[in-house]
């Protein structure tokens, strides 16, 4: 009997000891379940997580990277609510670009700059090679209106500079000793028949004089010299032949002792005080280049001298093999530092109308596209492609993808590009059950 009932007990205890492992397992794995699958208790209202390693991954409740499997670590709501605002603008970013977010202490770190794009004037430069020539205006080719023997060569360098009036040479002619004889006959028939009563004989012999002063200023015979003529009655044996301007001796075909005839040049004498530059425009530049516009010109002889000009001709071809066409500069030539055939560098400005532009540095170049890093909100820079036209004066013109008054980035977009980049390849490689990236987030984090 006393047997039945210890064993009566014994079961009753073992079936309590049961009962309190389940009850007690139970709420362990209640607890277990509950602190897996509670809300974010710890997450306060302002507070948000987010992996050091990958930024772009946020989270409103602590757990793990899903991609590297690290613990994710608090963050600022306000900086992950940026870039909740970013995510939901992704979709204006560009094949192989994302947008990203970066905190304005951070900016500060990396240098990141930025512009607003507003009109300004446009300036652009076409430059190209220039070749001196000389100022075909300022060429004199010398001719003698006689024939005769060179007697004496005043002029007998290539090269010589010679002045305005200058003599260069003397030619003996028998014709012109002839036609002076001719001259003082006239001047003495004159006299006598001033005396005639008849004016028809009065007037003939004015008539006779005046027609052979003619042929001697038509010889180039100066005034000076026909008065000497007509005071000494000395018939001269040479003419002498004076320098139509000031210049240089280009080419000389005359020695002394040379027969010479009327359509013998004798010198080519150049002014070079004023020269002509021939620059070589490229086809695809021809409808920017018009007469009147300045250019610069600049030579290796002489370092650090800028000669200024004007375009003065473009001309009306273009050459068949080279395809470009000629356009001809006017430049100053006081100090003579620049001499025909000499090569130089051509710079020439051409104004435009006033265009939205925005900097030559904002502008990153892919090669298949032109991007920029826009400021859309604080923090937040979104890619976008844009149309643009040829640079100038550090500048390009805007043609499509900017409105004025919008701000892009000038300075560190080259590691704004980065992180673009990089944000772009993390969503390219996201599975599909993964929450939509909040854009790259610069400046938390490891």
């Amino acid at each position: 009997m006393s047997s039945r009932i210890e064993t009566q007990a014994a079961r009753a205890w073992l079936v309590a000891v049961l009962t309190l492992v389940v009850v007690v397992g139970a709420a362990v794995g209640y607890g277990l379940y509950r602190h897996r699958h509670r809300p974010a208790a710890a997450a306060t209202a302002d507070q948000y997580w987010t992996c050091p390693m990958h930024a772009q991954i946020v989270r409103p409740e602590p757990g793990r990277c899903p991609i590297c499997g690290m613990d994710l670590v608090p963050v600022e709501a306000a900086a992950a609510k940026s870039a909740e605002r970013a995510a939901k603008e992704a979709e204006k970013g560009i094949e192989g670009h994302g947008v990203v977010y970066i905190d304005p202490q951070h900016q500060q770190l990396i240098g990141v700059v930025t512009e607003t794009v507003r009109r300004r004037p446009m300036h652009r430069a076409v430059r190209t090679a220039g070749r001196v020539i000389v100022d075909e205006s300022r060429l004199s080719d010398i001719h003698t209106k006689i024939e005769g023997w060179v007697d004496r060569l005043y002029a007998d360098q290539t090269g010589k500079m010679v002045r305005k009036g200058q003599p260069l040479l003397t030619i003996y002619s028998p014709e012109l000793v002839s036609t002076q004889q001719e001259y003082l006959v006239a001047l003495r028939s004159r006299k006598r028949m001033e005396e005639s009563p008849f004016p028809e004989v009065r007037e003939s012999g004015e008539t006779l004089v005046m027609s052979a002063r003619e042929r001697l200023r038509l010889w180039d015979i100066t005034e000076d010299q026909i008065r000497d003529l007509e005071r000494t009655g000395r018939v001269r044996q040479t003419l002498t032949l004076h320098a139509p301007a000031t210049g240089y001796i280009m080419e000389k075909m005359v020695v002394a002792g040379m027969r010479v005839i009327p359509e013998m040049t004798l010198y080519k004498l150049a002014d070079l005080s004023h020269i002509w530059v021939e620059a070589t425009i490229y086809e695809y530049e021809a409808s920017l280049v018009k007469v009147g516009q300045p250019a610069a010109f600049t030579v290796e002889a002489d370092p650090g001298a800028v000669f200024r000009g004007r375009v003065t001709y473009v001309y009306p071809t273009v050459e068949a093999m080279t395809r470009t066409l000629k356009a001809r500069l006017e430049f100053a030539n006081p100090s003579l530092s620049l001499k025909p055939e000499m090569y130089g560098d051509v710079e020439i400005m051409v104004p435009q109308s006033e265009q939205l532009a925005l900097p030559e540095s904002a502008v990153i170049d892919t090669g298949a596209r032109k991007v920029v890093f826009v400021q859309e909100h604080e923090g937040t820079f979104v890619p976008r492609e844009v149309t643009l036209g040829p640079r100038a004066s550090g500048y390009y013109p805007v043609l499509s993808g900017m409105k004025e008054g919008e701000k892009v980035v000038t300075g560190a977009n080259f590691l704004v590009d980065s992180e673009s980049r990089f944000q772009a390849a993390i969503e390219a490689l996201r599975g599909p059950g993964e929450r939509p990236a909040a854009g790259a987030h610069v400046g938390h984090g490891g």
